[in-house]
């Protein structure tokens, strides 16, 4: 089986290079091998030609010693203690500390092991500090950023991306189902959010829906995967309704252009009204001169203009 990446959904990865290792815990290889030599930290697998290899148990247990060691812990100490302690000393920490990048990496040790207890823990102490806009912008957006670097390089599985991005998908939510029981204060416009066909990837729109009502706005959520023939029924919302789309993947650099030309035909044939984009692939459309079309390079750009 495969997702829409190409990739098999079913195989969990078991083995990692050094250099996975350096890519998922952000400690260098050269440091990790000190690590090794000097404090037995890890004891890798050899291949044939005499290259490391690490089994997913030593993964978990190097991030949580780098957990330890950004928290102030001395390596030479963390050595000395044993799995079960290390885990432990990993637990007490994020009930006292949460700040950016020790969530962040505390997060990354959840999806690694799929702790659901440990993801809830962790959010429960940066909500204490900070609100739902805060840990979005200064830990979800990194978080998800270097997830998606990990992936790319065969460093994570698909099931490792799904587990933390479904949860993380549970908060946005549950923040967005609290904004909608306040009337919008704002009646100059409305907006309505979809992913076109065979887009999947909704934390950046739902994010942006969050935005929308949190500045005040009436909006239509409409999920992945809409087809362009069922958005003219969605003018009678509102006179002067904004239409709103993230491409991640979808539609293809050869195709968006084509599909920016579709939108216009299907809406704006019957009234004009604005198409506002972003995602990666807004780099592969030809950018059109028409004052209904507005591109957003990143989502605090688009927040700028609410």
């Amino acid at each position: 089986m495969f997702n829409n990446k190409g990739k098999k959904v079913n195989s969990i990865k078991q083995i990692f290079s050094i250099k996975d290792l350096e890519n998922l815990c952000g400690v260098k290889a050269h440091t990790i091998r000190i690590w090794e030599k000097r404090y037995n930290l890890l004891s890798p697998d050899r291949t044939e030609t005499n290259i490391r290899t690490y089994n997913l148990k030593s993964l978990r247990k190097l991030l949580n010693v780098t957990y330890l060691v950004n928290s102030g812990y001395k390596i030479s100490r963390i050595s000395k203690l044993n799995e079960t302690e290390i885990n432990e000393y990993v637990r007490s920490i994020v009930t006292d500390n949460s700040t950016k990048s020790q969530a962040i990496n505390s997060f990354k040790i959840s999806m690694l092991n799929f702790d659901l207890e440990l993801f809830l823990g962790t959010y429960e102490q940066l909500e204490s500090k900070r609100n739902f806009r805060q840990i979005f912008a200064d830990v979800f957006i990194p978080l998800l950023k270097e997830i998606g670097l990990l992936w790319q390089t065969d460093t994570i599985s698909p099931a490792h991306e799904h587990f933390v991005t479904n949860l993380i998908k549970q908060k946005l939510l549950l923040n967005i189902e609290k904004l909608q029981y306040s009337k919008p204060s704002k009646n100059n416009k409305a907006f309505v959010l979809f992913l076109p066909e065979n887009e999947i990837h909704e934390l950046g729109l739902l994010y942006v829906n969050y935005e929308i009502l949190l500045h005040g706005y009436k909006a239509i959520y409409l999920g992945p995967s809409i087809p362009l023939d069922s958005l003219p029924n969605m003018l009678s919302f509102h006179q002067n309704t904004v239409f709103v789309s993230y491409f991640t993947i979808k539609p293809e650099k050869d195709n968006i252009s084509k599909y920016v030309d579709d939108f216009n035909k299907a809406i704006c044939a019957q009234r004009v009204s604005e198409f506002w984009m972003l995602g990666k692939q807004i780099m592969h459309i030809s950018k059109s001169s028409a004052p209904n079309h507005r591109y957003f390079e990143s989502i605090s750009a688009l927040i700028t203009e609410l």
